[in-house]
């Protein structure tokens, strides 16, 4: 896949076919991420929200021994309490750009993915990790809490008992731990990690990019509300669908016995 990036950029971008792969690129800081990796990072979702040639999005980190280790805790030593606000803001909003993306983002998870790492790939639709990988939100080691939305996705992901001991106690968990809490989607061996991810995410490029994004939608509303106005969302959703070429294709090919071909109109 050819790699694109700007000189010196913490952050590399490789197109293959409809999936975009974005890639944390500080292999020397275990992928830590740093002020300038947030921004890098905002900047490349921002650009794959709005390509249109991008169905998917896999997101990963540079070398086999890290997602993302975490934050920069070098860059944190020196914040003060305003700046370390503004720190959390600054993850916050990256997070929050991945989980609204209108199209399905994987994180790829290759070994350490620990406090912000962690974070990062829980704000992703889907997880897969290699055998090898540990997680965890180990903060209280520095005296610190989860800034990035650590606390919160956890929770909604593996319930109060295991967001309790990952955060309060500090220790990663291997990733058969982390599957079996529902924290990541699948396991692989890390051997086959690239090749399994980039298998699904050509099943999700070839999917119908407007339903993609109405299921997104749904259960990021839904999440956050009670059921009614979760059902009545997902009614909505259902019926704009009708609207769409894609719709029509979909159910079409499905009554020939063909494969259909998904446009995203």
């Amino acid at each position: 896949m050819p790699e694109t990036s700007l000189p010196g950029s913490p952050v590399t971008i490789a197109n293959h076919a409809a999936v975009r792969v974005v890639t944390v690129n500080r292999p020397d800081k275990l992928n830590a991420l740093n002020g300038a990796t947030l921004d890098a990072l905002l900047e490349a979702f921002e650009a794959a929200a709005s390509d249109g040639s991008v169905r998917c999005v896999v997101l990963t980190g540079a070398g086999p021994k890290a997602f993302v280790a975490g934050a920069d805790i070098s860059e944190m030593n020196t914040l003060s309490p305003v700046q370390g606000r503004d720190f959390s803001q600054r993850g916050q909003r990256l997070m929050r750009a991945i989980e609204r993306m209108p199209k399905p983002v994987i994180a790829m998870v290759n070994g350490f993915a620990l406090g912000g790492g962690l974070e990062l790939a829980m704000c992703c639709h889907l997880r897969i990790a290699g055998d090898n990988a540990k997680v965890g939100q180990p903060e209280i080691n520095l005296g610190l809490v989860p800034g990035f939305g650590g606390t919160q996705r956890l929770l909604r992901l593996a319930g109060r008992a295991a967001t309790l001991e990952l955060c309060l106690v500090g220790a990663p968990i291997n990733a058969q731990r982390a599957r079996q809490l529902g924290i990541v989607n699948r396991v692989v061996a890390a051997a086959e990690l690239e090749a399994e991810t980039m298998k699904l995410a050509a099943q999700l490029a070839d999917s119908a990019p407007l339903a993609l994004r109405g299921i997104i939608d749904c259960v990021n509303v839904g999440g956050e509300c009670g059921i009614e106005e979760g059902l009545e969302y997902e009614t909505a959703q259902f019926g704009l669908m009708f609207s769409t070429d894609d719709m029509r294709e979909g159910t079409g090919a499905f009554l020939e016995r063909r494969k259909p071909a998904f446009k995203g109109s």
